[in-house]
């Protein structure tokens, strides 16, 4: 009896055990683009093979309705714009403490893959994703297509020759191993640069969606291949193009998936996959959801949302729980043992989720794209010198004719006005959805939804359930509040 209560233990106390970790985004990867959710055209076998197999989150949401805020919240737990990292192109603040951190902390050998965005890859920079915790990273600035230019550990860019996607994988890989080769368990991060526009796709992608020009006509705008600039193409030439992206980038996961398997590893390895903000405006032809990148909508924030560790999740599941990129941080340090940054966090440990016991979502979602217009106006101090803000690793898309990218990040001017206030900002708490603009004239526009019976959001209740929308917007309020105080820097004097 003794031994078989010894095996028991050790059994149940393994079934607990921390997990070697890979954390996957796509890059403009909306909701409603794949197979399982239902798509007419796209074709995505192995992220229908993880929804059918693991945890399905049909209620996950990026932090933000662009990519370099919510790639901040997936790093630290906190919503975006505590660290000013507003919109694309704004950098983290070097005093965050992000997930790899710890990871680091809880003797993960950590590494980054892919698209970084939160500031620049190269050395030197203090928001790098060495700074950051990684022990090694192959990243790039901003995103990319076939043929990559990538840097590695902030070395100068090159050329790696072949399909993006699959040369991310492969280089995880690799990583894997090693770390295996040296018995450490492993924090992967691979961000994907499919699949953001301009769009391209190899040969056999492509044909799969070879009927597609015929089916959409209608002009659409988006960067040039060959010139970098803004063109217009017919869109299904485009959506060929993108869902090609998708289709490289879900077998890539499969080959990720298949390594794992072969290696013994898949079974304690949690794999995570979603995507970085919603559908982009000129492929958005089959969402259920009102909006698209870009807005604070459902449509703008709500992304695919999978979790894979057999280990832990011994049969396949779909949960509507509200879920957001701002969790993985404190669920992490909750399966990892670790104590979670003594600031504030927006985030909250899903491991409950995991187990199948939380039936609800503890603390609202906030969502704030905050009115960067204002501080134009303002000669505002660098967060960090401008020079170790310039990006290194080109991409096809140009601006200003420049073929790389800079970030910036200020210090916020003090004192905190109504003005700071502003910005299309949004509250989730429970099945109420409240949503506010500010109009050219007038007072904010205000939208009340109830997102159980109303999931594309069509129904404004604001007149028929006053009560319900003012104390949604005193909350949303309130913790506005707590945003612009750590926006000044207070955090990081505790």
């Amino acid at each position: 009896m003794k031994r078989l209560a010894l095996f028991l233990s050790l059994f149940l106390s393994s079934l607990h055990s921390a997990p070697n970790v890979i954390l996957m985004m796509g890059d403009d990867h909306g909701w409603e683009e794949t197979g399982y959710h239902g798509h007419p055209h796209v074709k995505t076998p192995v992220l229908d093979e993880m929804a059918a197999s693991g945890l399905r989150m049909d209620a996950f949401h990026a932090a933000h309705p662009s990519c370099s805020p919510t790639r901040a919240s997936f790093l630290t737990g906190r919503y975006p714009n505590r660290m000013g990292t507003f919109a694309p192109g704004w950098s983290l603040r070097p005093e965050e403490i992000s997930v790899a951190h710890v990871m680091r902390k809880a003797g993960y050998q950590c590494a980054h893959f892919g698209k970084w965005h939160v500031g620049a890859v190269k050395a030197g920079s203090p928001v790098n994703p060495g700074a950051m915790g990684f022990h090694t990273w192959l990243s790039h600035d901003n995103f990319f297509e076939l043929n990559p230019s990538l840097s590695r550990d902030g070395g100068p860019p090159q050329v790696f020759e072949g399909e993006s996607s699959d040369i991310l994988v492969r280089e995880a890989i690799q990583f894997i191993d090693a770390a295996q080769k040296d018995k450490k368990p492993f924090f992967t991060i691979i961000w994907f640069g499919s699949p953001h526009e301009p769009y391209s796709g190899l040969p056999q992608d492509l044909a799969l969606y070879n009927d597609l020009p015929a089916k959409y006509t209608k002009k659409v705008k988006l960067t040039s291949n060959e010139t970098g600039g803004q063109t217009q193409r017919p869109q299904g030439e485009v959506l060929r193009e993108r869902y090609a992206e998708i289709t490289a980038m879900d077998r890539a996961i499969g080959t990720l998936r298949t390594h794992l398997k072969q290696t013994g590893l898949r079974d304690d390895t949690l794999l995570f996959y979603c995507g970085d903000n919603g559908t982009s405006p000129e492929s958005s032809v089959a969402t259920p959801h009102r909006g698209a990148k870009g807005v604070v909508y459902d449509g703008g924030t709500l992304v695919p949302g999978l979790i894979e560790w057999p280990a832990r999740i011994r049969s396949p599941r779909s949960t509507r729980v509200r879920a957001c990129t701002s969790d993985l941080l404190p669920t992490l340090a909750a399966l990892t043992g670790q104590s979670v940054p003594q600031r504030p966090l927006d985030g909250i440990d899903l491991t409950p989720l995991l187990e199948g016991e939380m039936e609800s979502r503890s603390q609202a979602l906030h969502f704030w794209a905050y009115d960067t217009k204002r501080l134009n106006d303002n000669k505002l101090e660098p967060y960090i010198d401008p020079e170790l803000q310039k990006g290194t690793t080109p991409l096809a898309k140009k601006m200003g004719g420049k073929a790389t990218r800079d970030f910036t990040n200020y210090k916020h001017p003090q004192p905190i006005t109504a003005a700071d206030f502003l910005g299309p900002r949004a509250i989730i708490d429970g099945r109420f959805k409240l949503v506010i603009h500010e109009q050219r004239k007038g007072e904010p526009k205000r939208e009340l939804f109830d997102l159980d019976a109303d999931p594309a959001e069509k129904a404004n209740l604001i007149e028929k359930q006053p009560e319900t929308a003012s104390k949604l917007q005193s909350q949303l309020h309130e913790w506005q509040q707590s945003v612009l105080k750590s926006l000044s820097g207070a955090d990081y004097a505790q």
